[in-house]
């Protein structure tokens, strides 16, 4: 069967018993600002066509938007943690020698899923992490994604 793909998060992660645990929509647009990303997941929830998950990432090539216990707030509620993405997301970028402004949607969505592949696999200890991501372990992402599994939603 092949899944709607409309119905899908551009990418998914499980956690090591298998419950979804974050939820990942990936847009290339920049300045996006947190009212305006609080507006668009608003309107991705409202379909009630997505699997909901305590986690929700939105991720712009500026700004990272996590929503935390977000699967019952179907509000426009504005994000718990507002991260500059730029830390984050500078070495990979130089990696493959792009910059933020001139990346494609699929190239910033495999950027995504490999740091997520990172968290997920990490056997760092908390304090090893940069401090640009403190937040995954204040949150609590880093303890529920370890050991997981992500999901890249693939075109059929």
């Amino acid at each position: 069967m092949v899944a709607n793909l409309s119905s899908r998060w551009d990418l998914s992660v499980d956690n090591r018993v298998g419950q979804l645990t974050l939820v990942v929509e990936v847009n290339r647009k920049t300045g996006a600002s947190p009212q305006w990303a609080a507006s668009l997941r608003s309107n991705i929830l409202a379909h009630g066509t997505f699997p909901k998950a305590p986690y929700f990432l939105m991720v712009f090539p500026d700004q990272f938007y996590l929503w935390v216990n977000a699967d019952a707030q179907l509000d426009r509620s504005e994000p718990t943690y507002t991260l500059d993405a730029r830390p984050i997301l500078h070495p990979y970028l130089e990696r493959v020698g792009v910059t933020a402004e001139k990346i494609s949607s699929q190239s910033l969505e495999l950027i995504v899923e490999s740091w997520l592949r990172e968290i997920i696999h990490s056997e760092n200890p908390y304090e090893d992490i940069d401090k640009s991501q403190h937040w995954v372990i204040d949150s609590g992402l880093y303890a529920a994604l370890a050991g997981g599994k992500i999901e890249h939603e693939a075109i059929a």
